[in-house]
């Protein structure tokens, strides 16, 4: 057994120790113009595929025909989440054997410090009687996994709490394999009740019980934590230029001299995302705005002023200064975004500026901090020393990859960003003692782990 120690955000004047056990283990016809801009692609290439031969392909290539060109925020949607063609629903696209790997993946690590991130936050909150944990796109469900693990360590510690997952999943697909992971098949219950928000439900092997939901709104009000990895990244994203006329939207387009394949054109005129999306104050030549997320991100927000709680973002992203970041993944390669819908990822980098600004005012908004940052004053570091230790030759040596990956600022180290939501009343400082013994200093700030160096004991 191994024992690391943290430091626990509580409500109390002293700080504590939180030990953990942790095992290994518009008209077509407008005269639309070619987008200038650099994009990660100017129009679709088969990439060895015949592009043309997609289903996918054929319906959206009659759709632009009977309406015109699409937003890239349609193209997004249809491509990734069509009910019938999108990529998240029939595929199984992660790990190795997918089209691309995500943290949890690459180390248990990685789920265990998270696992402890989350239980240092609802001591923080001062232990309340319900503990909501609400992941939204689960994937495997390997993080929740890595979590869950972490809650039977510190049972004792959570055993005053009602404990409780909630996954906010679209795929069919997904949704079976994290059942299978989590709570086994035979435990999983598919729900068909109509006007039912939960479509499918179990237990855990501890007993905690699991629900799925298609959308965040439908997961019950209540205490929270909620954690979104790789989930923003995905979400449909506007592009607009900025042109001699003013900001134009950029658009998906058949090519007309390339039967079969698609391109990139800017709208001749505003569109009603161009004049509503874009700040007045921005900066950047080209911008993308992902207004869905910023839907999610205020509902986010409402839910921790409201219930308390918390929300943890990790994703790629910046904080507002890169323009063209849509792109696409396949086979772990780079991936023309306008071939083959439906059968590659499609992505773009979180703006990590426009979530804070829709977070508005009634949070307290943290980072976005590097990757390496966060975990490193998570203890990763320790966690990896004890580990070391502890293993042959062989477990080392991917021990040590892994850690690389997660770490180091070529990979995902830098690129990969974390960004909490928090009560305002999580950052208030404690109040000064009064009476015969005052204290000559105001008392500090509680520290945020991740975003605070933890120290350890």
């Amino acid at each position: 057994m191994i024992f690391v120690a943290m430091t626990g955000c509580c409500a109390f004047k002293t700080q504590k120790l939180l030990k953990l056990s942790l095992s290994i283990s518009p008209a077509a016809s407008v005269c639309w113009r070619v987008a200038a801009t650099r994009l990660w692609s100017s129009s679709s290439s088969s990439s060895g595929e015949d592009a043309s031969g997609s289903s996918m392909l054929r319906h959206l290539t009659s759709k632009i025909t009977a309406t015109g060109p699409i937003s890239v925020a349609e193209y997004m949607r249809e491509a990734l989440t069509n009910p019938v063609m999108g990529y998240y629903v029939k595929k199984n696209m992660l790990g190795a054997d997918g089209d691309f790997i995500t943290s949890p993946e690459i180390s248990q690590i990685f789920g265990e410090l998270l696992g402890v991130w989350v239980v240092s936050e609802w001591m923080a909150a001062g232990r309340p009687k319900q503990l909501q944990l609400v992941e939204l796109g689960p994937g495997k469900g390997s993080l929740t996994s890595d979590i869950l693990r972490v809650f039977a360590q510190l049972q004792p510690v959570l055993s005053s709490a009602s404990v409780s997952l909630h996954l906010v999943e679209v795929s069919p697909v997904l949704s079976r394999l994290q059942a299978q992971n989590l709570v086994g098949t035979s435990d999983s219950v598919e729900v068909e009740r109509e006007n039912e928000p939960v479509y499918r439900q179990g237990r855990t092997a501890a007993g905690l019980p699991v629900s799925w939901y298609r959308r965040l709104e439908d997961v019950p009000p209540g205490f929270s934590i909620f954690l979104a990895h790789e989930f923003f990244d995905a979400l449909p994203i506007h592009k607009f230029q900025r042109t001699k006329r003013g900001w134009r939207e950029v658009m998906v387009d058949v090519d007309p001299d390339r039967p079969g394949r698609l391109r990139f054109v800017v709208a001749p005129s505003p569109t009603l995302a161009s004049t509503t999306l874009v700040q007045s104050d921005e900066s950047r030549d080209h911008v993308e705005v992902c207004a869905e997320g910023g839907v999610i991100i205020q509902q986010l927000a409402r839910r921790v002023a409201q219930n308390g709680g918390a929300a943890l973002i990790a994703d790629y992203g910046h904080d507002g200064t890169k323009t063209d970041t849509f792109r696409g993944f396949k086979g772990h390669h780079l991936h023309d975004v306008l071939a083959s819908p439906g059968c590659a990822d499609l992505t773009a980098d979180v703006d990590f500026g426009y979530v804070r600004r829709m977070a508005g005012t009634g949070v307290a908004c943290l980072g976005p901090v590097a990757q390496r940052t966060f975990l490193k004053n998570m203890g990763i570091d320790v966690r990896m020393q004890v580990l070391l230790r502890n293993s042959n030759q062989s477990d080392k040596e991917q021990l040590l990859r892994s850690y690389e990956t997660l770490t180091d600022g070529a990979k995902m180290g830098e690129r990969f960003l974390f960004f909490g939501l928090l009560h305002p009343s999580r950052l208030a400082r404690p109040k000064m003692a009064t009476g015969l013994k005052l204290e000559k200093k105001a008392p500090a700030q509680p520290p945020i782990a991740g975003f605070t160096e933890i120290r350890f004991a």
